[in-house]
């Protein structure tokens, strides 16, 4: 028998093969229409239906006897047929604060079909019409516990299979929702050997100095227990007594090691062992959680900077030379390098020098933000590497804590992957990986602690490899060929570049990282720095300057031969002035060539400028003489209207050359030149006059001068 549709059939061949009728019988009755044939057998493998109820009595009762439990068939199929999955239920079991605990994958697929069988046959309770037809006059718990306890297997629910424990389940469903269908095993502690006090001395006894195995922590736990071992709180001083832990006999409550094992491998406790045996900064890289970041989008948006130690070592010291790199982190291209024997201010200054080298020669503005340590870059905290001095943001990483510097892991990939291929004794002696573990000669001494390396270097050969594998490492495919499709790490910086980085500060730079030397300004007009000449920019630059004092600092930026390019001067900490490099000409005139008569004007507008600026500022001349009295005061003061010399005051007195004081003197060379026929100057044509006159009066050398000085 099935159900189609919403009737209870039975099938053809049950009519006949079973013997409630002949084949001629059916024929002539479904012709006569004295049943309902609500399938006929069309298609392969479909038999004609007849509807039960429409049979008459005589074969009704056939069929009854033939299938007894008619009723709790057609309950079985409109069961099936009305079964729904409860979405609802299954949320509710899988959040934790519905339950109060987290409940197995496999407990929340079981309770969420319960939920969905007992939902069924609520359903059917709730409807009187198809209770009727299902059960005759009243709802029947015992067909309907039968019924679901049939489906056990097809559904997999855990429903109770008697009818008075169905019918309670059903009733205490329907008044406490799906709560009601969780197990009081979950959350129940009344097996538990281990309470939260017994749990916490495991605990203690595991953390102790000498990192006990878990198998003596149980050792230590059962000889405590049974008296043989005193156990103390190291803050409070307070001992803990063995009858607190027994069980409810009054025996000492002695656990196995396996008991152990749970406790002390459980997550929740494993990371509170941690905390107390593992160092701090094994504890932040392996066990605390950390951030999870993504590179970039342009170059030059953020530079990292980090320390190493080379590799291989030299022969004259046995150690490693020490680097120091700068990475560009969208392109991860190596922007800047130092080396030193080493680690100290002096490797920091020229890693910072390479980068503004870099800078400068292709003409790329500043950084937006640096990442540095706080070991060697502390002492400019508040200088240099303060945010907004030269780089907009500046981040100073935590000590030790090698994970949050990305130019730690980029060191990591340029020594597995280039270094590693071009040279040997590259890796660590502890590596996994034999591919990448290195090995020592053992040196048998009295300290017995002596390794040798198989090789050692000299300093120029490892600087000179190191220089080479930054090369190449530069111009490798960038890892992220996905995003930068058959790009190399430095096509990557090139043409990625930060569109809103600002111009480099040169002068900041120079003051900080760039060569430092003391000088003084001579003659008012220039400086010498690395053997030359630098000119002020203007003559007014020495109203800056401090009383009696042409002593100045001079800081300056270098390229990559080692050459002055820009050269800034300070004087008590404060800028002076940028120098210029206005160059010598050739003082015969046969060999001088253009690029000479550039210079000479040069100079001659340096010096006519000095002088419109002496000229400006010239000092009016003024007299001097007594205070007016009359004969009175004199005769009561008793002084003669003179001064003490005989003179009277008010004449003017002669130099000791003989020379009035107050007339304009000329300079060394006789002339004042001015301007130099530039327009900026008022005296131009003078200066253009004066520059004719040149072969006249002659000029005075500045070398020859300086020679003079040095005598």
């Amino acid at each position: 028998m099935e159900y189609y549709g919403n009737a209870l059939c039975v099938s053809y061949e049950d009519l006949v093969d079973g013997g409630i009728m002949t084949a001629s019988n059916y024929k002539a009755m479904a012709h006569l229409g004295k049943f309902t044939v609500v399938r006929k057998a069309h298609g392969l493998g479909n038999c004609a239906l007849i509807a039960v109820d429409s049979l008459p009595e005589k074969y009704k009762a056939e069929v009854k006897k033939l299938y007894p439990d008619g009723n709790r068939t057609r309950l079985l199929e409109w069961v099936k047929r009305n079964y729904e999955r409860d979405q609802e239920a299954y949320s509710f079991f899988f959040d934790k604060g519905n339950t109060g605990v987290d409940l197995p994958q496999d407990k929340v697929l079981e309770y969420t079909v319960n939920a969905s069988v007992l939902n069924c046959c609520i359903r059917l309770y709730d409807r009187a019409s198809m209770c009727q037809k299902m059960f005759g006059n009243r709802y029947n718990w015992d067909e309907m516990a039968a019924v679901i306890d049939a489906l056990r297997e097809l559904y997999g629910h855990t429903l109770p299979a008697s009818t008075m424990r169905f019918r309670k389940k059903v009733a205490q469903y329907k008044r406490e929702g799906y709560i009601c269908l969780v197990s009081g095993k979950f959350g129940n502690q009344s097996a538990r050997k281990v309470d939260h006090r017994t749990e916490r001395l495991i605990l203690g006894i595991a953390c102790l100095p000498n990192k006990p195995f878990n198998t003596n922590v149980a050792e230590l736990y059962n000889m405590f227990v049974c008296g043989e071992l005193d156990v103390w709180d190291p803050e409070s001083g307070e001992m803990f007594n063995p009858d607190d832990f027994t069980d409810k006999n009054g025996e000492p409550m002695v656990l196995s090691e396996t008991t152990i094992n749970n406790y002390l491998n459980s997550p929740k406790n494993r990371v509170l062992i941690d905390h107390l045996q593992m160092s701090w900064t094994t504890y932040m890289h392996e066990v605390m959680p950390h951030v999870h970041r993504h590179a970039p989008e342009f170059s030059f948006s953020k530079i990292s900077f980090d320390d190493r130690d080379l590799p291989r070592k030299l022969k004259d010291t046995k150690q490693r030379p020490k680097a120091y790199y700068a990475y560009d982190v969208t392109s991860q291209c190596v922007v800047g390098y130092a080396y030193n024997r080493n680690k100290n201010t002096d490797l920091v200054v020229d890693c910072f020098r390479s980068l503004f080298i870099l800078i400068e020669r292709e003409g790329w503005g500043c950084p937006a933000q640096v990442e540095v340590e706080n070991h060697l870059m502390s002492q400019w905290r508040d200088s240099f590497l303060k945010a907004g001095v030269m780089f907009p943001f500046v981040r100073f990483c935590a000590p030790q804590n090698s994970q949050e510097k990305y130019a730690e892991n980029l060191n990591g990939a340029k020594k597995r992957s280039v270094e590693h291929r071009n040279h040997l004794g590259i890796g660590r002696f502890y590596a996994k990986d034999r591919h990448y573990r290195t090995e020592s000669v053992k040196i048998s001494d009295e300290t017995n602690e002596l390794y040798e390396d198989k090789e050692y270097y000299t300093w120029e050969q490892l600087i000179a490899e190191d220089l080479k594998d930054i090369e190449q490492f530069n111009h490798t495919l960038h890892p992220n060929q996905k995003k930068y499709k058959g790009m190399t790490r430095w096509q990557v910086l090139v043409e990625n570049m930060n569109p809103t980085l600002k111009p480099l500060d040169k002068a900041i730079c120079a003051r900080y990282v760039g060569e430092h030397v003391s000088t003084s300004i001579r003659r008012n007009s220039y400086c010498r720095v690395q053997g030359k000449d630098w000119w002020l920019s203007q003559v007014e630059v020495i109203e800056k300057l401090a009383p009696n004092d042409f002593k100045v600092e001079a800081y300056y930026l270098t390229d990559e031969q080692g050459e002055a390019t820009d050269v800034w001067i300070y004087q008590d900490d404060m800028l002076v002035d940028k120098l210029e490099d206005v160059g010598t000409f050739n003082t015969a005139d046969a060999e001088q060539t253009d690029e000479d008569r550039e210079i000479f004007t040069a100079q001659q507008k340096k010096i006519a400028h000095f002088g419109k600026y002496v000229r400006d500022n010239a000092i009016s001349r003024v007299g001097v003489m007594a205070a007016a009295r009359t004969p009175l005061e004199c005769t009561e003061a008793g002084e003669p209207a003179g001064d003490a010399a005989g003179t009277v005051i008010g004449e003017p007195a002669g130099d000791a050359a003989g020379t009035v004081i107050g007339e304009p003197a000329g300079d060394a060379m006789g002339t004042v030149a001015e301007g130099a026929g530039d327009p900026n100057y008022a005296d131009g044509p003078e200066v253009a006059m004066a520059l004719q006159q040149t072969e006249e009066v002659g000029w005075q050398f500045k070398d020859e001068n300086d020679a003079l000085e040095d005598i």
